[in-house]
């Protein structure tokens, strides 16, 4: 551990032993002679801020030596400062220089300290700190924010709690601005939220960068409730706070904020960057609110952004779009981008891949590789995404054996549950399980989630208790994973196993995530529906809607899945639980307030279950609407009485 009470002497440090310098009596300078040196210092000085690379910096070091100014602290320490911007090592050269001086200042010192940190040489760097406090010579505050950065990028939050006590023991560098800001930066790095807005609140004196660092920790914190209230008592709001916020809200998972504090930006007269906008167009993609896709669309054009140009931006609205259901737009933004890359590419990709364009999206690969972009494992993942939900497993092998043999792109887990996934969704449980146990990596969570899954769709209860073992040691509190493994054994007719694993989700308190769907109402306010939950003003309407709907569908041969519904309960009961199913009571709303003939989009937060997916396939024929469902799987575009993932889901 690096420690100021600590005398550290490594290989490099023995270099600078000469650091200790003996203490000499200064000669006596005539103010004439001074004035001279004064001035020859100044030009010296000035020259080398103009350096540009090391060897005009030793020429300019050949020339001090001449005028004998190899004893001034003040033009050594700037050839120190301009040998570290030349990215030139303390080590020999900044040393040797360092050391011929008799008598250095605390500026000389701190010019070599703050030279090691730049090489990464923390250890030194405090080595050459200790010497300076040896020679009786008081730091200045750019001593402190050189060790104390140094401090917070390798995260030595001892060494920073030593350095803070010299600071206020010293006396008066607890109050200087700049090493408060770096005191800051050094809490919030390391984890000490507490410590670092303890600092925030005792320094006089608060800059943005100060009050911008505190809100993105307390973001990154997840703690939103505390930078709100801290941007609140901002007493100036810049584009940077605002865009903290935003991004925040977006890194929570809370989209609907995060469109809030943008549009209060907007009203508010601040100027939108592109780091901004990607923040927001992430929101919006979590939402699935295309209403707002196209505000912020309209936004980045009337900005000057260009979308076209910019492919950051660009793949980051294809995301968006995709995410939104309108895949037309997406693909227009792809189509007229200026050059694509390998993220333009695979924005696209995915998005096609979760719209259940499988072949579509192999289109697009095969038409990247013919190009000089080579796909990445982003790519990779998209193209094995749109094999897996389509079921084309000849297809999904071949791309993932030429990953790493043609593209070098090594497989990670994400890739893995891909394949798990293809293989379950298709029935092909053992070469499942197979993939897994030859992974060269840990399986995580999602794949033996994925395979728990396919064991439920084809009821192989031996398979799924392999999945459900190593779940409830990785996830012990995921109560989807009981719920799955009770269902495959229903599924069976296991019924007692059933049982107890139900008896099993009661003694652990286990609660399920509640289903909620989201629909954009008028003027793009977002309406949230919860199942069984029928608090909407308009309550009294979406039942009616509702009932008329089922009426009509079962003319057509209709009959509720009840196998939906795995509660222990009555026929009656399980229609009544079906017909609040969220989505359900989004559609019906969308139907209430929908202009005619418009697409209906909603997005539900759980997998759409198997008798809302038939409902939805009814109404979008006798309604001949396009209804369009985001589930936390993929997307369901249901069209005449069809849906696009043609029942494989």
């Amino acid at each position: 551990m690096v420690s100021l009470c600590k005398k550290i002497i490594t290989p490099i440090a023995r270099a600078s032993i000469s650091i200790s310098k003996p203490t000499h009596e200064v000669p006596f300078v005539p103010f004439s002679q001074l004035q001279k040196i004064k001035h020859l210092e100044s030009q010296i000085i000035s020259t080398l801020h103009d350096c540009t690379n090391l060897s005009q910096i030793k020429q300019t070091h050949a020339y001090i030596i001449r005028r004998c100014l190899h004893q001034s602290s003040y033009v050594i320490a700037k050839l120190v400062r301009m040998l570290s911007k030349a990215s030139v090592s303390m080590l020999p050269y900044g040393v040797s220089i360092f050391s011929q001086v008799r008598h250095p200042n605390a500026f000389l010192y701190t010019a070599l300290i703050r030279g090691y940190t730049i090489d990464g040489m923390l250890e030194e760097s405090v080595f050459v700190y200790n010497s300076m406090r040896r020679d009786g010579l008081t730091p200045v505050s750019f001593t402190f924010t050189a060790l104390l950065s140094a401090s917070a990028s390798e995260k030595k939050v001892d060494l920073g709690r030593q350095l803070h006590c010299e600071c206020v023991k010293l006396g008066g560098f607890e109050v200087d601005y700049f090493v408060d800001n770096v005191l800051i930066n050094l809490y919030l790095k390391c984890g000490w939220l507490s410590s670092g807005r303890k600092v925030f609140d005792e320094s006089p004196e608060r800059d943005l960068i100060s009050w911008t660092s505190l809100i993105d920790a307390y973001a990154k914190a997840g703690r939103m409730d505390s930078a709100s209230e801290m941007f609140d008592r901002a007493p100036a709001k810049d584009m940077v706070l605002w865009t903290a916020m935003v991004t925040g809200f977006v890194q929570n998972a809370k989209p609907r904020e995060a469109l809030e504090y943008f549009e209060k930006m907007q009203i508010s007269g601040v100027q939108t960057d592109e780091i901004t906008l990607v923040g927001v167009i992430n929101a919006c993609a979590q939402l699935g609110a295309a209403k707002y896709a196209s505000w912020v669309r309209d936004i980045a054009e009337n900005s000057s952004f260009s979308i076209a140009k910019d492919s950051h931006l660009g793949s980051a609205m294809i995301d968006m779009y995709s995410k939104c259901g309108c895949l037309e737009e997406a693909y227009e933004i792809f189509k007229n981008m200026h050059k694509k890359d390998v993220y333009s590419y695979s924005s696209m990709i995915i998005g096609l891949a979760y719209h259940g364009r499988a072949n579509s999206a192999i289109e697009l690969f095969e038409e990247m590789t013919k190009t000089d972009v080579g796909p990445n494992a982003v790519t990779f993942l998209g193209v094995l995404t749109a094999c897996s939900h389509a079921g084309l497993v000849e297809e999904g092998k071949k791309f993932f054996g030429i990953m790493e043999s043609t593209y070098g792109v090594t497989p990670c887990a994400d890739h893995y549950n891909c394949m798990v996934d293809l293989f379950g969704r298709t029935g092909r449980l053992d070469e499942a399980l197979d993939v897994i146990t030859s992974m060269p990596m840990e399986p995580t969570a999602g794949i033996w989630g994925a395979l728990l899954g396919s064991c439920r769709t084809f009821a192989n209860p031996d398979i799924a208790e392999i999945a459900a073992r190593h779940l409830f040691e990785l996830e012990p509190v995921n109560i989807g994973n009981y719920i799955l493994l009770a269902d495959v054994y229903v599924k069976a007719e296991r019924w007692e196993d059933s049982l107890k694993v139900r008896k099993l989700i009661s003694e652990k308190g286990l609660r399920k995530t509640p289903a909620f769907s989201c629909v954009e109402g008028e003027k793009g306010v977002i309406h949230e529906f919860y199942a069984g939950n029928m608090t909407h003003p308009r309550s009294m309407e979406i039942n009616e809607v509702l009932e008329n709907l089922i009426e009509r569908l079962k003319l057509n041969g209709y009959e509720p899945d009840l196998s939906s519904v795995l509660y222990d309960v009555n026929e009656e009961e399980k229609r009544r639980i079906l017909m609040k199913h969220s989505e359900k009571l989004a559609l019906a709303y969308a139907l209430l307030i929908a202009e005619d003939g418009s697409a209906i989009r909603i997005v539900k937060n759980l997998r759409i279950c198997v008798d809302c997916h038939l409902f939805m396939c009814g109404v979008s024929e006798i309604s001949g609407r396009k209804i369009i469902v985001r589930d936390n799987m993929r997307f369901h575009h249901f069209e005449d009485g069809s849906c696009s993932c043609c029942n494989f889901w």
